[in-house]
């Protein structure tokens, strides 16, 4: 706004062209200067001669059987990448799983993201823009705004930190999207420092930790970003994260047969949890090419979930939806 405002002035333009060009780009989602219809020709014409909006594009777009949704979209510089629209009708949640990196570092065996290269960090518009087209998705499909975001797409968001603040400030601002950071989760498979300093400043959006072994040796065999920020370190800096901001920490868990499903896991599981004060969701594990993992079977998990639940764990078990055209869970990965 500041930059806006110093520009105008510059131009010899009123101070309150800066507002209303502000409004247009965050508060209204304007992706050209032709939409800005409040300006004279001549001023949108001076903008579209001397600035560029870098706007994404919808490049592809699949409807699951479920009605999840799966957009990839095209950067300005042709890179692509993928968000998608997870309705839950019946809970009246509808939520946007969005990207933050262009591929992502961290070689998880697990996930199809983890198999590509990072290429480049997101903008904060491009994250931004996401939110924007898919809203305008879940608004055409099911007449429902979006309740919730989670930065679980393409990419570690706590790599892409700078950008990833910047846009929760224009989603959650009342001069942006205006929604409440209570709203918002972000999705980390384990950097010690980058959660504390979210806890440092403030952050008031929920945390979830890709988690997925509650031991340091099987965590290093399918996450090896956990060699250098053991469960231990994690556990520190989570505890610290909870008692920083207050805000919830949730364990993802994605169930593999007979890797980290049994007993034995539970124990462990339920131990670390409750050190946190994390709730865990369990999710079905969703084959990717090029992997021998194998989903648990379904009632290996039920009791699992029993198990932690009489340790007074809060315990979620979470079907996969948009398997059908690889958008769920660790599918990601600009498939044509």
């Amino acid at each position: 706004m500041e930059e806006l405002t110093a520009y105008f002035k510059e131009m010899g333009e009123a101070g309150f062209r800066a507002k209303q060009v502000y409004e247009w780009l965050w508060k209204k989602s304007a992706f050209s200067f032709s939409d800005m219809t409040n300006l004279s020709k001549k001023l949108r014409e001076h903008l579209e001669n001397h600035f560029e909006i870098n706007a994404i594009t919808e490049d592809k777009v699949q409807r699951s059987a479920d009605g999840t949704i799966k957009s990839r979209f095209k950067l300005h510089d042709g890179h692509l990448i993928e968000s998608v629209l997870i309705p839950v009708p019946g809970d009246d949640r509808y939520t946007a799983c969005v990207s933050s990196q262009v591929g992502c570092s961290l070689t998880c065996k697990f996930c199809a993201t983890g198999q590509m290269k990072r290429i480049r960090n997101l903008d904060a518009s491009e994250i931004y823009d996401q939110v924007v087209l898919v809203n305008k998705q879940s608004m055409e499909a099911y007449g429902k705004p979006l309740t919730n975001i989670v930065y679980m797409g393409m990419g570690e968001p706590l790599l892409a930190y700078k950008q990833v603040m910047e846009s929760i400030v224009k989603i959650t601002s009342p001069d942006g999207l205006g929604m409440s950071p209570k709203r918002l989760t972000v999705s980390t498979a384990g950097i010690a420092k980058m959660i504390k300093k979210l806890a440092d400043d403030a952050s008031k959006v929920n945390l979830a930790l890709s988690l997925h072994a509650a031991d340091d040796e099987k965590r290093n065999e399918i996450m090896p970003i956990n060699e250098h920020n053991n469960l231990e370190t994690l556990t520190d800096a989570l505890v610290y994260f909870k008692e920083k901001t207050g805000n919830r920490v949730t364990f993802e868990y994605i169930a593999f047969k007979n890797f980290n499903d049994g007993i034995e896991d539970a124990i462990r599981l339920a131990k670390l949890a409750r050190r946190v004060d994390a709730r865990i969701n369990i999710i079905e594990y969703n084959p990717i090419d090029g992997v021998d993992f194998v989903k648990s079977d379904s009632m290996k998990i039920d009791d699992f979930a029993k198990y932690l639940r009489s340790k007074r764990v809060m315990v979620t078990v979470r079907k996969s939806r948009g398997k059908d055209i690889d958008a769920a869970c660790g599918q990601l990965a600009n498939k044509d």
